[in-house]
């Protein structure tokens, strides 16, 4: 268990204000070379680095609540604890955080041992009203976990790191029930002892939560088949305010709506998923990949295309931009990158690889294949990049340098133009801040019928104004995404930052149906408050 306090013996340290523990920030060289690779495109920058202040100075509400001496155990009033549950993980909140802007940080984080203190503490916040957060890894970069109200109300932090057990494995039908609170790295650890795997590796892998995963309908690191959590989903225990909701475990169905689908991407304002059984795999063992150059990045996207309605299904097929490829990998490859790769448990891979080359080659590819005793190429330099890249983040923030992404997805027919059109909507929105910055773009996944792109934007910021120049930026990209086609969020969820996009890509309708949900499972309101939808 990590807490956000002191060490805890040999126990890394999370840190409170941003990404990961303490002991893997960027230092040294790394720090030096990250600086002057990105400020080489941001002339303007004032390169001053804020630290975080300490805890002792932050402003924080007085406690407002004091919990039944049955759940007190539970609870922790720590500001360590408070300050580290305040914010998610997205730009805006490694900047308040490091101007000492907590305001939001809860009256008190609970940490549950089992459902029936779940129970416990639902029936005494709906009694008295108070707002309950469920906290998952804590790594929302979409205000998912923010007590963020106008009003001022209590709340309090739900936090299941306690309920981090795969409780039941069945190795015939290859599934496992797993509790909701586990971490990514303790779930690969306990299913490893059974040669098998979730497969499921989102960037934040290291600090989420299975139960986080489900709750916000999260994607993988892996870029066809599957690709969401929800294709992993056999059943879900949910722990409501107004009781317990448990599918049947099923391979399929087609018993009326889906059960599980109304819990998938709920975001918390449903009920807190507590348990789930979800399919298993294999660990691979044939591995294959190569880096792939283009002198062309539309052509590059054809070629991804073919890949992606070729039935190939490889593992990762991201495709990198001239300037992503630049920035993180280290190439100047005119038409950008394709990392391509295949994996299974069962059979080699060579003979899928040379085919999706071949496809590649029909749109003008310079093929660098990967070899384990070779030299790095592209791919493996993105790749550690790639694991980084929060850290990194964090480290451009601390400058003053606006690090943050979009990501999207829209059919393969509306792509060149909705590429066009978020990057000129980037581009208009810097120039209208008189601020320097690029806009860089990967696919992250690709399905047959359109891909995921993921923006990045890169600008040199004004510590002052640095809040109000990036709601600018995002205020123009967001409705670029939905003016443009796409989905306001591909796999990062809604929380309350992306809401505005939601409101205009939802129905009112499905609104409205939510809402009548909500208002049977939990009837007084208390579960994470606007997020998909206002009461």
């Amino acid at each position: 268990m990590v807490r956000f306090a002191a060490t805890m013996g040999f126990m890394p340290v999370r840190s409170w204000w941003g990404w990961g523990t303490i002991e893997n920030r960027v230092t040294g060289p790394e720090k030096t070379q990250l600086l002057s690779r990105v400020t080489q495109f941001l002339d303007g920058n004032e390169l001053r680095e804020h630290a975080p202040p300490s805890i002792d100075t932050l402003d924080m509400c007085q406690l407002r609540i004091t919990p039944p001496p049955a759940l007190e155990h539970l609870t922790s009033s720590d500001p360590h604890d408070r300050a580290g549950h305040a914010h998610g993980k997205a730009f805006r909140d490694v900047i308040r955080n490091l101007r000492g802007h907590v305001k939001s940080a809860p009256d008190l984080v609970v940490r549950p041992v089992c459902e029936a203190d779940i129970l416990r503490v639902l029936d005494w916040c709906s009694e008295s009203n108070i707002t309950v957060i469920p906290y998952g890894g804590g790594s929302s970069v979409v205000g998912g976990v923010e007590a963020r109200f106008d009003d001022d109300r209590r709340v309090i932090s739900l936090d299941l790191e306690r309920l981090n057990k795969v409780l039941e494995v069945d190795q015939t039908s290859r599934a496992a029930r797993i509790q909701g609170g586990v971490l990514g790295p303790h779930l690969s650890e306990q299913l490893r002892a059974h040669d098998l795997t979730l497969r499921h590796f989102p960037q934040s892998f290291e600090f989420s939560s299975l139960g986080g995963w489900l709750a916000t309908r999260a994607g993988g690191h892996y870029a066809t088949g599957p690709t969401h959590i929800d294709d992993f989903v056999e059943s879900l225990r949910v722990v409501t305010p107004t009781g317990i909701s448990e599918s049947r475990r099923l391979p399929g169905s087609g018993a009326g709506p889906s059960h599980d689908r109304l819990f998938l991407g709920s975001e918390g304002t449903l009920g807190i998923i507590t348990e789930a059984w979800m399919r298993l795999q294999k660990r691979p063992t044939f591995r294959t990949g190569a880096s792939v150059n283009f002198t062309d990045f539309m052509s590059a996207s054809e070629a991804v295309r073919a890949i992606s309605q070729s039935g190939l299904n490889p593992s990762n097929c991201r495709l990198l931009d001239p300037m992503e490829a630049f920035i993180n990998a280290g190439s100047t490859a005119a038409g950008g990158v394709l990392v391509l790769g295949f994996e299974s448990d069962d059979h080699p891979q060579d003979a899928l690889l040379a085919r999706a080359l071949e496809l590649c080659a029909d749109f003008g590819a310079l093929v660098q294949p990967v070899k384990s005793d070779g030299p790095a190429t592209s791919a493996d330099t993105w790749k550690s990049s790639f694991l980084r890249m929060p850290y990194q983040r964090d480290v451009l923030a601390a400058h003053s340098i606006i690090a943050e992404t979009f990501e999207s997805a829209c059919t393969w027919d509306r792509w060149p133009e909705f590429y066009q059109a978020v990057t000129t909507a980037a581009n208009q929105a810097m120039s209208e801040l008189g601020i320097m910055g690029v806009v860089t773009c990967r696919f992250t996944h690709v399905y047959p019928d359109g891909p995921a792109p993921y923006f990045g934007v890169y600008a040199a910021g004004k510590w002052e104004s640095l809040l109000g120049q990036w709601d600018h930026i995002k205020s123009a990209v967001s409705e670029s995404l939905i003016t443009s086609g796409g989905t306001i969020t591909h796999h990062h969820a809604v929380g309350r930052d992306h809401r505005p996009g939601y409101d205009q890509q939802r129905s009112n309708l499905f609104a409205s149906s939510l809402r009548a949900v909500k208002s049977t499972l939990d009837p007084a309101g208390i579960l994470n408050p606007g997020v998909l939808f206002d009461l």
